[in-house]
Parts: C-alpha cells; sequence; structure tokens
C-alpha cells in the first residue's frame, strides 16, 4: 500500500490523472508532458496509458508494468536509438504506433528492442513503422507479439533493412497474427526452441521466415507470398510445418535444407519458381501437401533420403521433380501422391495406377544440362529418345519413383490456386 501512495503523490506532484487499479496505480500521460518521466515515476505493476499524439521518446522500460495507447499515440525515435527500450520481464505494450528508430545495424536499432532478461513481455495490437528492425528479441522467455503490423525503412535496399520481427536465443515464443512486409527477413529466428508460429502474414521481404538451428518449433497457418523466398529452414530438427500457404515467391515455396525429423503437411505451395527445394534432408515426413504451378515443384539434392512422402498433389508444376541422383528415390511406397502428368492406366478401377509414375528421365537431365534443348522437346526426335531411354535400362537415369500413384487428387480446389505467380514472372 506504501508503494501505491508514492506513486500516487510522484504522479499528482508532476499533473498527471491516476486511478487505482488492481492493488497499482493506473497513470494517464497527455500530449506534451514526459513520458520517460512517467515511466521513471511508475511503481512495478503500474498502468500507463498514453493518449492520442506524438510523443517524441527514446523510452527505457526498467520494470513490470504495462504502457497502453489509447487511440494510437505515436511514439516516434527520431531516426535514432530504439524507440522503447525494454529490459525488466513483464512488460506490457498494446496499441502504439512505434516508429523511427535509429538505422545502425551495428547497433541492432529497433523499433522494440527486448534485451536480455526481459521475459514474460507482450507487444500486441502495435503498429511498427519506418523502424530498422521491427522487433530485436533477444535471450528472452516466454514472449507473445501478436496482432501487429510491422513495416520497415521501405526506402533502404533490401540488404541495408533490418527483420520485421528477429528472435535470437529464445524459449517458448509466441508469434501470432502479425502483418509483416518491406522488410529484410519477415521473421529471422536463431538458436530458438518451442516456439509457436501461427497466423502470420509474411509479405514483400527476402524471406518471409529465415530460420536457422532452432528445434522444436510449429509453423501453422502463416501465408507467405512476393517475397525472395517464402520459408527457409535451415539446420533444424523437430519441426512441425503444417497448413500454411506459400505462394508467389521469386525463388522457392519452402526451403527445407539440412533438416532432420520432421513433419510438412497439409501445405499450399503454389506459383513458386521452385515449390519445394529440398536439400540434405533426411527422416522427414512430406503429406498431404498441395504443389501446384510452379515452374519446378520440388528440387531435390544432396542426399535427401529415408524421408516419407505421400499423399501430395502435384498438379500443374512445369517440372514436377528436378532430381540428380545415383540411385531412385522411392515416395509414395504407402499409399502414393498424385501427379497430373502421369500416363498410365488404372484398369481395375481402384484409384491407383497399374505403373509406376517417374518423374525423370534421360530427356530431363539433357535439357537441365543444356537448356536449349527445350526448343526441340516436341520434336519427334527427342520423343523417340524417351521412348529408347524407357525401353532400354541402360540408358536409364535414376529417377523419383512412386509405385502408387493416385489418379484423381486430394485437394479438389487445386484449380483456385493457379496464376498466383511473382509480379513481372
Amino acid at each position: 500500500m506504501k508503494g501505491v501512495l508514492l506513486s500516487l503523490a510522484r504522479a499528482v506532484t508532476l499533473g498527471w490523472v491516476v486511478t487505482q487499479y488492481a492493488g497499482a496505480a493506473t497513470v494517464t500521460v497527455q500530449p506534451g508532458q514526459d513520458l520517460q518521466a512517467a515511466v521513471a515515476a511508475a511503481a512495478p505493476g503500474d498502468v500507463i496509458e498514453v493518449q492520442r499524439g506524438n510523443y517524441r521518446v527514446n523510452l527505457l522500460i526498467d520494470k513490470p508494468l504495462t504502457l497502453r495507447g489509447l487511440n494510437r499515440p505515436t511514439l516516434n525515435g527520431g531516426l535514432t536509438g530504439d524507440t522503447i527500450r525494454v529490459t525488466s520481464p513483464d512488460v506490457v505494450i498494446e496499441g502504439l504506433i512505434v516508429s523511427n528508430s535509429g538505422s545502425s545495424l551495428k547497433d541492432q536499432n529497433a523499433g522494440i528492442y527486448l534485451f536480455p532478461g526481459a521475459h514474460r513481455a507482450v507487444v500486441q495490437n502495435c503498429d511498427l513503422t519506418y523502424n530498422l528492425f521491427g522487433l530485436w528479441i533477444e535471450k528472452v522467455n516466454d514472449v507473445r507479439i501478436e496482432s501487429n503490423l510491422i513495416t520497415g525503412k521501405r526506402d533502404f535496399d533490401s540488404a541495408q533493412r533490418g527483420n520485421g520481427i528477429q528472435l535470437y536465443n529464445t524459449q517458448r515464443a509466441q508469434i501470432l497474427h502479425n502483418n509483416v512486409s518491406f522488410v529484410r527477413d519477415a521473421l529471422y529466428v536463431d538458436v530458438s526452441h518451442h516456439a509457436t508460429f501461427r497466423g502470420n502474414k509474411l509479405h514483400h521481404s527476402r524471406y518471409g521466415t529465415h530460420y536457422m538451428t532452432s528445434y522444436y518449433n510449429v509453423w501453422e497457418d502463416n501465408e507467405t507470398y512476393y517475397n525472395r523466398g517464402g520459408l527457409a529452414l535451415m539446420e533444424v530438427r523437430d519441426q512441425v510445418v503444417r497448413g500454411n500457404r506459400a505462394w508467389g515467391n521469386s525463388d522457392h515455396g519452402i526451403m527445407l535444407r539440412s533438416v532432420q525429423d520432421s513433419v510438412v503437411e497439409n501445405n499450399v505451395v503454389a506459383g513458386n519458381n521452385r515449390g519445394f527445394f529440398i536439400y540434405d534432408v533426411e527422416y522427414a515426413e512430406l503429406k498431404n501437401n498441395l504443389v501446384v504451378d510452379n515452374v519446378v515443384g520440388v528440387h531435390l539434392s544432396a542426399g535427401s533420403t529415408r524421408n516419407v512422402v505421400e499423399g501430395n498433389d502435384f498438379i500443374g508444376n512445369r517440372e514436377q521433380v528436378r532430381y540428380v541422383g545415383a540411385r531412385d528415390e522411392r515416395w509414395g511406397v504407402e499409399s502414393g501422391n498424385h501427379w497430373a502428368n502421369y500416363l498410365g492406366w488404372d484398369r481395375d478401377g481402384n484409384g491407383v495406377g497399374d505403373v509406376p509414375y517417374e518423374a525423370n528421365d534421360m530427356v530431363d537431365r539433357l535439357s537441365w544440362r543444356y537448356p536449349s534443348m527445350k526448343l526441340l522437346l516436341a520434336s519427334p526426335a527427342v520423343q523417340a529418345l524417351r521412348l529408347v531411354g524407357q525401353q532400354f535400362p541402360i540408358l536409364r537415369v535414376p529417377s523419383v519413383v512412386d509405385p502408387k500413384p493416385r489418379m484423381v487428387p486430394t485437394h479438389q480446389n487445386w484449380s483456385e490456386w493457379r496464376g498466383k505467380h511473382f509480379p513481372g514472372q
């Protein structure tokens, strides 16, 4: 009680309106008043409500409190440093426009910088605009970042921008329903484990999400589009990637690089240059994904093997699979995948083709090595070469082979995803 009375006395002296709230105090700051002084005067657990206005401040929050905007006030960092820096645990920031951080990549200037130890921070319903990094979160556990709109310094070259949300060495983060664009990487995740990323829209950046050495995370119901790469998972394991939509990215939709023991299921990968780029992946499950209208449906390389690939639909890709390996890679061993360019038949009507599907042949290999050969792909000579390769095993090349190709796709709405290409492609 003594602490509350002291807070009340300090606030009255400074001219703020104060009401008691759940054992703490609520302080209302008006335009023209000193927001940093209000934070300094507050007691742990207080609520500071900021009225609509423009506040030029590089704010330090060094105690547990709630900073709440009323009618969307703007906190303007003046293009220097961090607009808000949080060094205390249990801080809530909500309902603010946070803008104009500095531009130093060396100092990692951010709209909101959660310093090591700022555990259980919550940032919600904020607009973070024209900051180098939207949120930098370092060595902080149990944060929740929800329903924020984040845009970067969009007039900067991509390499000179920061990331929208950067996680470094965190545990159990929840990144939910944010809209992030015009940054370097919308989400950058490094050495961060047991996190949930759900319902985010990530677009107009280099990567929608860039993962490095992060384990036991869930990536669900996110949408990545109009980036160079949609989702890049690198050096990770025990990942769940479920129910996402990666479309219209100029390079890849979903990249899996050096991934183990992960599940990638029920995703839509559409209109990218490469739908999946799979490199050095083992013991993963790719199930029930729709891979549609990409230039290359799956680019598979670097010993990616011992994976379970079942129930996927490959439709309308110019090349279904681009695979170069020393031996066949068998997909669909249990229940098969659907391949729209399958030329076999189903005489017994059980929904499964009677002859295996082979994704590549000798002609494909030659066309990859000599791209100008594509001009002749429809010629009788090249078609004869395909036939010879099928009839003489000595000329056969290793391929992705599906012994149980499905005749009908699982995703009946696949045509809705056609034509969703990167602008200009």
